[in-house]
């Protein structure tokens, strides 16, 4: 079965770093986009970052400059290292994988989310 298990969140101050990682199975990793995407408390979920199997980013422009998304295709995982976190930047982080079939029909997966908390 598909499995997407993030790890790497915790309890950061502000201004430090933290680096979230995500582990990819029973999916062909090479051909999806994966992405990070966050849920504050009460808020809808927001994009992060993405990355296509080609290597092209986009980032939320609230994270530019301070967040990079990466992948490594040998071991099917995905990375977001976090710089100059804010308190804003408190959610839990979500990975994504997404491709479109050849059907034209929107493929996706969910991990389970890691809590990342930004506080003094």
């Amino acid at each position: 079965q598909v499995q997407l298990v993030e790890s790497g969140g915790g309890l950061v101050q502000p201004g430090g770093s933290l680096r979230l990682s995500c582990a990819a199975s029973g999916i062909n990793f090479s051909i999806y986009t994966m992405g990070w995407y966050r849920q504050a408390p009460g808020k809808q979920r927001e994009l992060v970052a993405t990355i296509t199997s080609g290597g092209r980013t986009n980032y939320a422009d609230s994270v530019k400059g301070r967040f990079t998304i990466s992948r490594d295709s040998a071991k099917n995982a995905v990375y977001l290292q976090m710089n100059s976190l804010k308190p804003e930047g408190t959610a839990v982080y979500y990975c994504n994988a997404r491709r479109i079939n050849i059907v034209g029909q929107t493929v996706e997966y969910w991990g389970q989310g890691t809590q990342v908390t930004v506080s003094s």
